[in-house]
Parts: structure tokens; C-alpha cells; sequence
């Protein structure tokens, strides 16, 4: 029975009758009026530096967050997938439900008082979302990567957004974009402290195209699909999957090694496993992200 401004004022949007900068960014008619670096600016790059889609989103956070998933949508690809249901799936470049994690923790914990947009990047082979300020005192990069308190920047913006049901629970959102991408198969996001924050979305390259150009045989294509969907592969894994003896398995491991499709972990003997080469900081994060029965094989002998 309130009326809205009643609203605002309980939720601390409007103090003494003057709205906060958040009420502003989260309802106001023409937020650029007032915070002009409160927009969104979204390009399609071709070659690094050619720019072939651009789009400067204004209007409130929440619209900003709607229209620049539009965007990413315009200028990403998606395959349909037949699975045996009634509907075909739709598989995109990158998770929808990671890019749109991203867009929204870059709107929610910017730094509004630094004059720079927030930024969406499409690249052929990367996604990057960047927001003007680092993270916030106390929390690290490295940090991110465990259970850790969300310090939020923006507590008005922060709160709408929960009540709205665009963030689930503060801190989660990390955790939800490094799952959603590994469970499709793809490179663990990266995120920087660069000039501000951002994360690093890359593209699946490892297709069976990509790895029939570069020379491989039929087991080894078999050996890498494995390996992208159980995060590592043994000596011994390899063995039984493609049925060769040990010294077929590692000269082909081997040969996988050289031409930079996966990389070693250990030197010789118990405890050697290959996981795909994407850097190895990445590709151990992501490793150590997977199921808990993943987890109990690792450092087993192959």
C-alpha cells in the first residue's frame, strides 16, 4: 500500500527527500544526464583493431545489462544441436549465463566516479568484459578463485539487484562463470586486474577440425576429446581409451606435447597426467574446479 517513494526511502534510494547516486543508475530516466560514464560500450572486432559492430548503450543499469546481451547475441555464433528432444539446443560460443554474470558484476561493482564506460570486447576468438576500478580493498585475484565475502562497491545498486533476482548470493558469481564455462567444454575465464577489472572469455578451439588440420591421428583426436571432457588424461588413460601399448601411448602423448595441444604435469613415472595447453595457471584452475571424482584420481600412476 506505499507509495514508491515511500519505497526508495526504505530502501535507502532516496535520503531526505534527494535520490542517491544508485537510485539515479538503477531508475533514472536519462542516467547519462547526470553520471555520463554510466553506459555500456559494446564492439565487434575484426583483426584486433578493425571495428565492425559498435554500440554505446545508455538508459539504467538494468536496461544496460538487457541490450548488451542483445549485442553479444548479435555478434557471437550459435549452432543447434539435435539431442533427441523436442527442442534442438542451442550452443553458443560462450555460456549465455557466464557472459551475462559478467555484464552484470561489471555494472554492480564498477568504480562510477572513474570518467571511463564499461566495455564489452568480441575478438574471433575471445569475449572480454572490462569496468573501470580494480577490486576492492582486501580481496585479491587470486583470492576469487576460493570461497570469499563479496565486498561490494556499489550497496544500493548491489541490493536491487539481489532483491531483483539478478545476482543469486553475493560472492557466487565468480565461481558460477568458472563452472558454466568448464561444463561446456571450454577455457576456465580469466580475470585481470587490468587498468580496472576484467574477465577474459575464450573460445573452444580444440574441434575436431582444428585438431585434424594440425596433423593428428584418430587417436589422439579421441584422447583430447577426452581430455576436454574430463579436464586430464594419463598414460595409462590413454591406453585403455585408444587401446595401444604404453610406448605407442607415449609417443603420441608426446607428440600432443610438441605441438602445444596439451601440456605435462609431473616429469616421468607416478603422478603424470596431461590436461589441455591453455596456460598453466588456467588450465590448473580449471582442473582443480571439476567434480569431486575428478578429483580423487589426480596423482594416480598411468
Amino acid at each position: 500500500d506505499e507509495n514508491p517513494l515511500q519505497v526508495l526511502e526504505k530502501l535507502e534510494l532516496v535520503k531526505e527527500g534527494k535520490p542517491t547516486w544508485a537510485a539515479i543508475l538503477l531508475f533514472g530516466k536519462e542516467t547519462s544526464r547526470f553520471l555520463s560514464q554510466a553506459v555500456i560500450h559494446c564492439g565487434r572486432f575484426k583483426e584486433g583493431t578493425m571495428v565492425i559492430d559498435d554500440r554505446m548503450i545508455k538508459g539504467t543499469i538494468v536496461e544496460q545489462v538487457d541490450e548488451a546481451m542483445d549485442f553479444i547475441r548479435k555478434n557471437i555464433s550459435v549452432k543447434f544441436v539435435m539431442t533427441g528432444k523436442p527442442a534442438r539446443e542451442e550452443v553458443w560460443d560462450y555460456p549465455l549465463e557466464a557472459l551475462r554474470e559478467a555484464v552484470i558484476n561489471a555494472v554492480c561493482h564498477r568504480d562510477y566516479t572513474i570518467p571511463s564506460n564499461t566495455e564489452v570486447r568480441i575478438y574471433d576468438d575471445k569475449l572480454i568484459v572490462w569496468n573501470p576500478g580494480g577490486l576492492p580493498l582486501g580481496i585479491t585475484v587470486e583470492e576469487l578463485y576460493r570461497s570469499h565475502p563479496s565486498v561490494l562497491r556499489n550497496k544500493g545498486v548491489g541490493g536491487i539487484f539481489y532483491d531483483m533476482g539478478l545476482i543469486e548470493q553475493w560472492g557466487s558469481g565468480i565461481d558460477k562463470m568458472r563452472k558454466t564455462c568448464i561444463n561446456a567444454g571450454l577455457p576456465e575465464p580469466e580475470f585481470e586486474e587490468y587498468q580496472g577489472f576484467r574477465v577474459i572469455f575464450s573460445k573452444d578451439i580444440y574441434t575436431e577440425e582444428y585438431l585434424n588440420g594440425l596433423g593428428l591421428n584418430e587417436r589422439q583426436v579421441k584422447a583430447v576429446m577426452h581430455v576436454k571432457e574430463k579436464g586430464k588424461i594419463t598414460n595409462k588413460g590413454y591406453q585403455e581409451i585408444t587401446q595401444v601399448s604404453k610406448p605407442t601411448a607415449t609417443r603420441e602423448l608426446s607428440n600432443l606435447v610438441k605441438k602445444d595441444v596439451i601440456e605435462q604435469w609431473g616429469i616421468t613415472g607416478k603422478g603424470t597426467y596431461y590436461t589441455l595447453k591453455k596456460g598453466s595457471q588456467t588450465t590448473q584452475r580449471a582442473y582443480n574446479g571439476l567434480t569431486n571424482d575428478s578429483k580423487r584420481d589426480k596423482g594416480k600412476e598411468d
